[in-house]
């Protein structure tokens, strides 16, 4: 590691909560074995930030804007158009891009947003079967991660709404259907790829194994091309983002940061913890700054899995925050270290909040300093005195 200051943003997605019963009336954040951040926040500091500005929706597309230090409220397009950077699909113009999930639909409900985290080998062979019945010039149809796809539509409804299936877990789909301008095109899309889907081996198959089925598309999330200003040029930081998103993935993409892949990256609870924190490690050897998204908790959260959640933000807390903290005073050169979540995800909506999140970073090398009694608390009521900042304000100031 270079003499320069290495910068680490340790983002634990969806992590902040409400109190629910089954954790005894507190979050999952206050429930969590958590001493790693504890103690960063015990030797650094800690607050509760904003992340979404005034008047977005609480996606993860604005939040993560916001903790990569831009208000989306000056640049935002939409959230598929950052997954089209991700997935290196160039939009052009007249193109609209929406954000395509597989999901599972029962008796009129949404049953599952992830269609039972359907592979992304499955379903590839169900993109490929939908294009081979819808694609023409100007739309098509794109394979992403598990159910997370993308449509690529040449002059495609702009004006339509479009709710994001996991705001409606568990809810009827009727009251959420496309609305507006052309809104029955995306119904017949969504229409169109049921009977293909329903007779398709892959859901057989997963039917057979007891599975959820992807039962149809979903789309939502559209937007057309965007641009963010180069990393280099706004904080004068090279470096590198490990997430297994292609959402954060976009992000890396359109600020030119690099796109780290880490085997095993999953999004999920099984997602190779220790992999991203090697992975995170390396690159300060070799950069600035780096930004290690978890996805976890955020996914517990829409699926309304409480003890689920609360041992992700634990394996954040030991199989990430820990291995880079430690690596970063074992260098003894100057960093500063960043603990954040995106947004809040609760449990009992499993749906994002626009509600205020705690923020935590402490500067080193601190050496003798590094008091194991020295802890704070990191949860949803920290102490506050005025309306919290807009976190693309703090980091701004904390990356310069």
């Amino acid at each position: 590691m270079s003499a320069k200051r290495k910068i680490a943003v340790l983002v634990g997605d969806g992590m902040g909560d409400e109190p629910v019963a089954v954790l005894g009336g507190k979050t999952p954040l206050q429930v969590a074995k958590i001493p790693t951040i504890r103690r960063v926040a015990g030797l650094g500091r800690v607050q509760l930030v904003h992340t979404v500005p005034e008047g977005m929706s609480p996606g993860s597309d604005v939040a993560n804007m916001g903790l990569l230090g831009y208000n989306a409220s000056e640049n935002y397009t939409g959230r598929a158009a950052i997954e089209a950077a991700g997935a290196r699909l160039p939009l052009e113009a007249a193109d609209v891009a929406y954000r395509t999930n597989l999901v599972t639909v029962e008796n009129g409900k949404m049953l599952d947003y992830s269609a039972g985290d359907i592979s992304s080998a499955e379903a590839h062979e169900l993109i490929a079967a939908l294009n081979a019945a819808a694609a023409r010039t100007g739309l098509k149809f794109y394979g992403g991660v598990s159910y997370r796809h993308l449509l690529i539509w040449r002059n495609g409804p702009a004006e339509v709404t479009l709710m994001p299936p996991h705001e409606i877990s568990g809810k009827p789909v009727a009251d959420h259907l496309p609305r507006g301008p052309r809104a029955a095109e995306v119904l017949a899309l969504m229409e169109l790829s049921k009977p293909i889907f329903a007779e398709h081996p892959v859901n057989r198959a997963r039917v057979a194994k007891g599975k959820r089925p992807a039962t149809q598309i979903w789309p939502w999330g559209f937007g057309k091309a965007m641009s963010l200003q180069k990393y280099p040029e706004r904080y004068g930081l090279q470096g590198g983002v490990i997430t297994a998103v292609d959402l954060v993935r976009g992000l890396a993409e359109l600020c030119g940061l690099e796109v780290i892949p880490v085997a095993g990256a999953t999004g999920w609870v099984d997602t190779n913890y220790a992999g991203k924190a090697q992975a995170a490690i390396d690159c300060l050897r070799r950069s600035d700054f780096v930004y290690v998204h978890v996805e976890a908790p955020d996914e517990c959260g829409h699926k309304g899995m409480a003890e689920e959640k609360v041992r992700a933000i634990e394996n954040f807390d030991e199989k990430v925050v820990a291995p880079v903290w430690a690596a970063l005073e074992a260098a003894g050169e100057p960093y500063r270290l960043m603990v954040c979540t995106d947004h809040r995800t609760p449990l009992i909506k499993r749906g994002h909040t626009s509600d205020p999140v705690p923020f935590t970073w402490v500067d080193g090398p601190l050496g003798a300093a590094m008091q194991p009694d020295a802890t704070a608390n990191f949860d949803e009521f920290l102490p506050t005195t005025g309306r919290p900042p807009l976190v693309c304000d703090l980091i701004s100031d904390l990356l310069r």
